[in-house]
């Protein structure tokens, strides 16, 4: 039996930092969706546990396969159901690293997803929970995959009804931006909380991301000039309704109504900067 599955990227549609705690941890307020592209995972029976990584992003990984979150989710979970069961892994890296789209986290999360079937095996969720958080504040999201509004440092989350169909063009500058050093380069005080957790028609959506921003973004543009230069690329597509950066970048996205928008986007887009990575996607 050989098992495969998505990990898709994670976007932040809008990222309010609204105040920091005594620990030094942010509090936020973001939207976050996911689009239909990403990396691929493929679980096959084995004595053993094993990790091969392919894909044109194999490269940009740091660590070896052991330090790889994967291979930390795999053993987390044969720890956490008490069994030895092995696996052979091929993780296709298809998404950039350090990228702000849950590349990382996406990954652990999918392979906890894909092991469970494999091995047939059904965690106490109130114990996967917390495997999954021990292996990153992303990794609970994605699990999830779909539409969650998150507050606090990430770990209040609300689902949300299924956000109005639209396409994502997502551009990565082929630049790796460190979320710590992009908290420490901001500026100035905090946002307000303002969370997007209604049902919206696809103009409404729009609008209530339009009023909202990244509150990273600024300091993202400090460490990464690049970013800037992706933003007014997409802004400049036709048809784009919205084009901002996820998370801490410097992948950013430009959002457009229909997929052939978003293609002739994408097209145009590798035509004048082949040397970025591009990809489109149907929002989750």
């Amino acid at each position: 039996m050989t098992i495969t599955l998505t990990a898709y990227a994670k976007v932040n549609l809008y990222l309010h930092v609204t105040g920091k705690r005594s620990n030094g941890y942010h509090e936020l307020d973001s939207l976050i969706a996911f689009a239909q592209t990403g990396d691929v995972l493929t679980f096959e029976p084995a004595d053993t546990l094993s990790l091969s990584i392919t894909g044109e992003m194999a490269p940009y990984l740091d660590g070896g396969q052991d330090d790889n979150l994967v291979m930390r989710a795999a053993q987390g979970l044969q720890k956490l159901c008490k069994i030895e069961a092995g696996a052979k892994i091929t993780l296709d890296k298809r998404l950039p690293v350090a990228a702000g789209i849950g590349g990382g986290s996406g990954d652990a999360a999918t392979a906890l997803k894909g092991l469970c079937q494999l091995w047939n095996v059904f965690p106490d969720p109130v114990g996967m929970e917390e495997l999954a958080l021990s292996l990153g504040a992303d990794v609970p999201i994605c699990m999830k995959a779909h539409a969650n509004h998150v507050a606090g440092i990430g770990e209040k989350i609300t689902p949300l009804p299924p956000l109005p169909e639209c396409w994502m063009v997502l551009v990565n500058p082929m630049v790796a931006v460190s979320t710590p050093a992009v908290f420490k380069a901001r500026t100035g005080g905090f946002s307000p909380s303002s969370p997007m957790v209604g049902e919206y028609d696809l103009k409404g959506f729009y609008k209530g991301l339009a009023e909202r921003h990244n509150d990273l973004m600024a300091p993202a543009i400090t460490i990464a000039p690049q970013i800037q230069d992706v933003l007014v690329a997409l802004e400049g597509q036709e048809e784009c309704r919205l084009a901002r950066m996820s998370g801490s970048g410097a992948t950013c996205f430009a959002l457009f109504d229909t997929e052939r928008q978003a293609q002739q986007a994408q097209k145009g887009l590798k035509s004048a900067y082949p040397e970025w990575w591009i990809s489109i996607g149907k929002i989750i």
